[in-house]
């Protein structure tokens, strides 16, 4: 049996910062048991200090790549296709990186509703044919996603503090969910007003809050 090769992202839906794909390599399925005994788990379900260690774990262990998009990149490529056939492209060049085999398993977390969709969009990409498994949920069913999934994790969230010390500013998760994020955007949109760099302009929350700086002020009758 060849390798087994294990890709996810951390970032597909925040409004600030990149996304961040990383693969991992594993030589066997024994290493796979290895993974489960230091604790490799979905990075959501570990603290961030956690998934610092482990991520420093797996790749002191093994082969590994990772590709930022920064969010300029993110908003000029969606002019031409949708995001998961993007992420597709992206995760098929995450895998050539990591040079597979015909013997190589391919386990990927499928960014599409449809995972045959999905693994259809990474086949006409990849530079061999080998087995690849498309799974929505896969960083909590195979341990080599998951270590994908602390890779990819540990290094956005390294971005974005990168961020927020070039801008000097609280920033948050970078998510629409996030208050701080969201307080961040209003700020700047008021005081510039434009969005601020690092910024996904495609989105519609950041389109709503420029939409909403910009809306003119109704001026009321005299005889109102």
């Amino acid at each position: 049996m060849g390798s087994i090769i294990g890709v996810d992202e951390a970032g597909r839906g925040p409004v600030i910062g990149p996304m961040v794909i990383a693969g991992v390599s594993l030589p066997s399925e024994r290493d796979s048991e290895q993974l489960r005994a230091l604790g490799v788990r979905d990075s959501k379900k570990c603290t961030p200090k956690r998934r610092e260690y482990l991520s420093f774990e797996v790749r002191k262990r093994y082969e590994f790549t990772i590709k930022s998009i920064s969010a300029e990149q993110i908003d000029e490529d969606r002019k031409k296709q949708t995001l998961n056939e993007l992420e597709g492209a992206w995760f098929a060049e995450v895998i050539n990186r990591l040079k597979p085999d015909n013997d190589s398993t391919i386990i990927v977390d499928s960014a599409d509703a449809n995972e045959l969709t999905f693994k259809r969009y990474i086949e006409s990409k990849i530079d061999i044919k080998c087995k690849i498994i498309s799974e929505h949920k896969a960083d909590e069913q195979y341990p080599v996603v998951a270590a994908a999934s602390i890779v990819a994790k540990v290094e956005r969230d390294a971005q974005i503090k990168r961020i927020a010390h070039e801008l000097n500013v609280e920033l948050g998760s970078g998510y629409p969910t996030d208050p701080v994020t969201i307080h961040f955007l209003e700020k700047w949109i008021k005081e510039k007003g434009n969005l601020p760099p690092h910024t996904r302009h495609s989105w519609k929350t950041a389109q709503r809050l420029l939409d909403e700086h910009r809306k003119p002020i109704k001026k009321l009758d005299e005889f109102d």
